[in-house]
């Protein structure tokens, strides 16, 4: 956890503005996503995530066990939610996913940022396309090009 983050647990206010080195990549996301810690701890309860994707970077189907709330920052990104049609948001365009909602999300026409908010701790599970849990090893691995 971040000292930003460290500090937020004690309810101060906060105003901030992301610094480059804030952004990290997480194991189980693609590479093409980088995420900074705004508020909360993640890996043990809720928080707040800026993140950050380039052009094409989609993160595949996917369910989360906290409910998920999304806010574009800048960019597009193509949501597709299971049993939804897919939407492009841009900036101030809003997503709520619930509790293992099936969905997925692409950064389209070029890089884009969205603030994700999550009310428990973040993780993440990759499906195929029946809807069966994979690795994420194996749903990341297909996003890979040859090289």
């Amino acid at each position: 956890m971040t000292a930003a983050a460290v500090a937020q647990q004690a309810d101060k206010p906060v105003a901030q503005n992301p610094t480059p080195s804030q952004f990290q990549k997480n194991p189980a996301l693609p590479d093409c996503l980088t995420l900074a810690v705004q508020r909360g701890d993640p890996s043990s309860g809720p928080s707040i995530l800026l993140v950050k994707g380039t052009k094409g970077c989609s993160a595949p189907w996917h369910f989360h066990s906290p409910n998920e709330q999304l806010m574009m920052v800048s960019g597009t990104g193509r949501v597709e939610m299971k049993g939804e049609a897919a939407l492009n948001l841009h900036s101030g365009g809003f997503a709520y996913a619930p509790v293992k909602h099936v969905h997925q999300f692409t950064c389209v026409g070029g890089p884009c940022s969205f603030f994700l908010h999550s009310d428990g701790p973040f993780d993440i599970h990759y499906v195929d396309q029946n809807g069966s849990e994979i690795p994420a090893e194996q749903a990341l691995h297909k996003q890979r090009k040859p090289s």
